[in-house]
C-alpha cells in the first residue's frame, strides 16, 4: 500500500468515530464504511484489531464483583526456537509471527508478559474466532440450565425460520462440531464475484444491512449433517440465534450474567455487532473484544474444568466434552490443526491440550500436563508466511517443555 493510501486510510479513522453514534437510523456512514474494510489491511491491522468498538457496532459485557487475582510468579525467560536449522530468541519469533501480545500463565500465576506496538494491559483486542469457544461455553450453561433440551435437538426446534433450508434437521452437536452439512465455503472473496461469506460479510458486518445468521435461512446443504467437518462461522452464528430464543436473553446479557462477572474480569469487554441495538445482534462468531488478562482467565477457567478456584462457572464435564476432538481433513501443504471438538481446535501432539484460534493468529493455548495457558494476539497479515503456524506450535511447545 502507497504512503499515500494509508494516510487516507488513517485520516478516514480519525472521522469515523464520531460517525457511529450518529448512523443507527441512517446505516453507517461513508466513512465509516471506508474504515471497516480496512479492518484487515495488513498495512494498519496491528492497530485496527483493537478499539474495534470505535468503528462497529458494538455491545458492552460489563465486568462484575471481585477481580479473579491472577498473581505475578517466577519469571519465565522464554526459550529460543530451532526455524530452519537457525535459533530464534523470543524477540525474533514475536516479529516473525506478527505479535501484538503474549501472556503465559502457569498454576495460576502469570510468568511473562509482554505487550507490543503500543499496546498495554488496558487494550481490548478483537478475538476473532476464539469467540466461538466462548459460544460454546454458553451452549453448555444453557443445557445445563435446561434451556436447551439436548445436543440431539434439532436447531429448528428453537429457529423455525430455518425450515426448509440447509440448517433444517441439523442438530446443536453438529454445529458444535461444524459438521452441519451447509453449503458455504470459509473464503473471502471479494469484488466484482464475491464468495456468500464474502457478501455476508460486507453486508452484515461492513454495511449492517443485514443480520448475519440471517443468512442461513436461505443457504442450502453440501452434504448430510454430521458426515463432514466444514469450519463454517455461519454454523456458529446459528448457535449463537439458537442460544437467544433458548434462553431469551441477547448474547451479550447472558455472556455478561454468566461468564463475565463469575469469571472475575478485570475489565469490561464487548462483542461487535451485525447492527445498532433493537436491530442487530452480537456477532458471536468472531466479535468479542477483550484484554490480554481476560483472555486469559478465560484460558484459565478452561484449564480448571470451568471453575474459579472453588466457584462452578462453568458445568461439570462440559470442558471434556468442548475438548474431545475429531480428526479434520489434510488440506494443503502447510501445518494445520489437525483437530475440532466442539468449537475449539488441536493445534498439536499434546495429550489433553487444546485451544481457541481466531483469524489472524489469536489464539488461547490450554496445556494441562504443565498447567500452563498461553494468550497470542496477533495480527497477521490474509497470506501469511507459509511456516507461521509450525513457528508458533514450536513455540508453544517450547514454553510448556520450560521450567521457570
Amino acid at each position: 500500500m502507497s504512503r499515500s493510501v494509508l494516510a487516507a486510510s488513517l485520516a478516514v479513522l480519525a472521522m469515523a468515530c464520531p460517525a457511529v453514534a450518529q448512523s443507527e437510523k441512517a446505516g453507517p456512514s461513508p466513512a465509516v464504511i471506508a474504515m471497516r474494510w480496512q479492518l484487515l489491511n495488513p498495512e494498519v491491522n496491528s492497530f485496527t484489531f483493537r478499539d474495534t468498538d470505535k468503528v462497529f457496532e458494538s455491545r458492552p459485557v460489563k465486568r462484575g464483583g471481585p477481580v479473579w487475582d491472577l498473581p505475578s510468579g517466577a519469571a519465565l525467560t522464554l526459550p529460543h526456537i530451532d526455524v530452519g536449522g537457525q535459533s530464534h530468541d523470543y524477540e525474533r519469533f514475536a516479529e516473525d509471527t506478527f505479535t501484538n501480545a503474549l501472556l503465559v500463565i502457569r498454576d495460576g500465576r502469570i510468568v511473562f508478559e509482554d505487550y507490543r506496538n503500543r499496546s498495554d494491559e488496558t487494550t481490548p483486542f478483537i478475538s476473532f474466532s476464539m469467540a466461538k469457544t466462548f459460544t460454546a461455553m454458553l451452549v453448555g450453561l444453557a443445557l445445563d440450565k435446561g434451556e436447551i433440551g439436548s445436543l440431539d435437538d434439532l436447531a429448528v426446534k428453537y429457529v423455525p425460520q430455518l425450515k426448509g433450508g440447509g440448517y433444517d434437521g441439523v442438530t446443536i452437536r453438529q454445529l458444535l462440531q461444524m459438521r452441519s452439512g451447509s453449503d458455504i465455503d470459509e473464503r473471502y472473496d471479494f469484488g466484482e464475484n464475491p464468495s456468500l461469506a464474502g457478501r455476508i460479510h460486507e453486508s452484515a458486518i461492513i454495511r449492517n444491512e443485514r443480520r448475519f445468521a440471517d443468512f442461513a435461512i436461505d443457504v442450502g446443504r453440501r452434504s448430510e449433517p454430521g458426515s463432514t467437518f466444514n469450519y463454517a462461522t455461519l454454523d456458529t452464528a446459528v448457535l449463537g440465534w439458537v442460544l437467544e430464543e433458548a434462553v431469551g436473553q441477547k448474547l451479550e446479557q447472558q455472556m455478561q450474567e454468566r461468564i463475565w462477572a463469575p469469571l472475575g474480569a478485570e475489565r469490561d469487554g464487548f462483542w461487535i455487532a451485525d447492527g445498532p441495538p433493537g436491530r442487530g445482534r452480537a456477532l458471536n462468531g468472531m466479535g468479542f473484544n477483550a484484554t490480554l488478562r481476560d483472555f486469559g482467565r478465560l484460558g484459565q477457567l478452561l484449564l480448571d474444568g470451568g471453575r474459579r478456584g472453588q466457584t462452578r462457572v462453568l458445568p461439570e464435564g462440559w470442558v471434556t466434552q468442548m475438548s474431545t476432538m475429531l480428526p479434520v481433513p489434510i488440506r494443503g501443504p502447510q501445518a494445520q490443526p489437525p483437530g475440532y471438538g466442539f468449537q475449539t481446535w488441536q493445534v498439536d501432539e499434546e495429550p489433553g491440550a487444546f485451544a481457541a484460534l481466531g483469524l489472524a493468529g489469536q489464539m488461547i493455548y490450554v496445556h494441562p500436563k504443565s498447567r500452563t495457558v498461553i494468550v497470542k494476539l496477533s495480527f497477521l497479515p490474509p497470506n501469511p508466511p507459509p511456516d507461521e503456524f509450525a513457528q508458533t506450535v514450536a513455540m508453544l511447545k517450547a514454553i510448556t517443555s520450560t521450567q521457570n
